[in-house]
């Protein structure tokens, strides 16, 4: 046994040395000691390409929807240029309140499915123009099948029952005039007068089914007099097709949505006014408001409506106007930056015009702090815009005295922002 332990001794030993010199040839020596292997080395050459951004090692982005890092190159590409903020004036508390132009939902009709069925033809795109009364969607539908021959049977079913009543009635009259002959006896005479009257009650009756008959088929849009169980879906309104989903050929449940017309010669102004604007606004005063799509002008909206109550969530107050575009140059879904003037002076910082940005809705400013090395990292930040004049815009919440912001090339910054909040490629 002693002669075992002394033969494994050596073995073992030798077995360690061997280890730890494989483990050293599997690594190459970095300058100060570091280590890096094959994947470390291309994903360092992936980095440095333009464009690419290598996720750290938690798995965050270099980049982030609230921040991102431009480069020298970036920086004089875009002409971004920034510099630090002073309060410069004050504003009689006026700000600019986000909104968004949405249809009338007064002057749209929005058309579903009224049975199930397959949808036939689609006779109308987006944006064209159709007049009260014209075709847009043709479906089969059995339900439609079974309203028109229901129809169908009601209307024979009227149709006999008038006959009998005539013929009743004709009966009763020669009923009547052969009793005061006495050529027949009076129980012949009375129950001439009870056919008479069962037959007016059978039209009764079989008027009221013709009718529940025709209303269903109205109802469904099949009121035509073949039971093919087609229906014809009609506008009932002169406007303009704002959305299509019906599409030929597809199988739709009763309610299914199927094109959405609007006149868009009004339109409805949606605002969420911060807590402290809330008492400002009331029904019937005016609204100006602009829209990126024309920088240069002011739109006038007139106070429809007026929400009674905060949302508790947001802590704002929904407002409502009413806008004329009887040209429609105005388009559902743009956003609009709502002026509102009142309240007791506040202190403001003027920036130029281009320096706030709308993204998601909200005027939007970058903060600039640079790296000392030639690149910027940026930072978004929401703010509460006042007035603008002379090419300055007044921002009244948001900043204070020594933030450095974006000035010149805003735009560009924003473009970055939006490309960075698209789905990432894995690599």
């Amino acid at each position: 046994m002693m002669t075992t332990r002394n033969t494994m001794a050596p073995r073992s030993a030798a077995a360690v040395l061997l280890t730890l010199a494989a483990l050293a040839c599997s690594k190459d020596a970095a300058p100060g000691g570091e280590t890096t292997t094959a994947t470390d080395s291309a994903s360092a050459a992936m980095k440095d390409m333009p464009g690419m951004e290598m996720k750290g090692a938690t798995g965050d982005s270099a980049t982030s929807l609230d921040t991102l890092t431009f480069t020298a190159g970036q920086i004089q590409h875009g002409g971004v240029k920034w510099a630090a903020v002073t309060v410069s004036s004050t504003t009689a508390g006026s700000a600019a309140i986000p909104g968004e132009l949405t249809v009338n939902e007064d002057r749209t009709m929005r058309l579903g499915a009224p049975g199930g069925g397959r949808v036939l033809a689609v006779r109308v795109q987006p944006g064209d123009v159709v007049r009260r009364g014209q075709p847009l969607v043709v479906m089969q539908s059995a339900e439609a099948g079974m309203a028109q021959s229901d129809m169908a049977k009601a209307r024979a079913e009227a149709t006999a029952a008038r006959a009998e009543a005539q013929y009743a009635a004709s009966a009763r009259d020669r009923a009547e005039r052969l009793l005061a002959l006495k050529a027949i006896p009076r129980q012949d005479y009375e129950r001439a007068i009870a056919d008479d009257e069962q037959a007016k009650s059978r039209v009764t009756h079989a008027s009221a089914e013709l009718e529940r008959a025709q209303s269903t088929a109205r109802q469904l849009g099949a009121s035509g007099a073949s039971a093919s169980g087609q229906i014809v879906l009609t506008s009932p309104l002169a406007g303009v097709v704002l959305e299509r989903h019906a599409q030929p050929g597809a199988v739709v449940d009763a309610g299914a949505p199927l094109v959405v017309v609007t006149n868009p010669s009004s339109l409805w102004l949606q605002v969420k006014a911060s807590e402290s604007f809330a008492g400002l606004f009331k029904r019937g005063a005016p609204l100006a408001f602009r829209v990126p799509a024309y920088p240069g002008e002011v739109f006038t909206a007139r106070t429809d409506a007026v929400g009674v109550g905060l949302d508790p969530q947001t802590r704002t107050l929904a407002v409502r106007g009413l806008v004329a575009n009887a040209g429609g140059r105005l388009k559902p879904s743009m956003l609009a930056s709502v002026q509102v003037d009142g309240g007791a002076r506040v202190a403001a910082i003027l920036l130029p015009d281009d320096a706030v940005q709308l993204m998601d809705g909200k005027p939007t400013v970058f903060i600039a702090r640079p790296d000392g090395k030639g690149g910027v990292r940026l930072e978004r930040r929401v703010v509460e815009v006042g007035t603008r004049t002379g090419g300055r815009i007044a921002v009244t919440r948001g900043l204070a005295a020594g933030d450095v912001v974006v000035t010149s090339g805003a735009f560009a910054v924003k473009a970055q922002f939006l490309k960075g909040a698209m789905p990432e490629m894995e690599m």
